[in-house]
């Protein structure tokens, strides 16, 4: 894997934990917690736009800027950045139509369900 792509991947997998976890941090309730199927929709959404701009990403940057040498790994890190603020009024605005991303899982005490 080529340094640019090494980077672009690493881009891609620390924006999928941070959505995850700055989602999962609306959800206090104690104990575990599991995907809704809102959840599973909104984070398959989230890697198939990321993936999505795995590839349009370059194509885009050098389109907006063609007199600029615009690095593949550059355009796709903004890429992916700009999925993530986007998913931010995106979970608010399901949390606002009661739509939740995570839900509580009751287990006994002392014991894996």
């Amino acid at each position: 894997m080529l340094p640019q792509n090494a980077i672009s991947a690493a881009a891609g997998v620390f924006i999928v934990a941070m959505v995850w976890l700055r989602t999962r941090m609306h959800y206090r309730a104690p104990g575990r917690r599991a995907l809704t199927t809102a959840g599973v929709v909104y984070f398959s959404a989230l890697a198939a736009l990321l993936a999505a701009g795995w590839f349009a990403a370059p194509l885009l940057g050098r389109h907006l800027a063609a007199a600029l040498p615009i690095a593949p790994a550059f355009a796709r890190v903004v890429w992916f950045l700009a999925i993530y603020y986007l998913f931010i009024p995106v979970h608010l605005a399901l949390k606002a139509r009661g739509l939740a991303i995570f839900r509580a899982v009751d287990s006994p005490q002392g014991g894996m369900a």
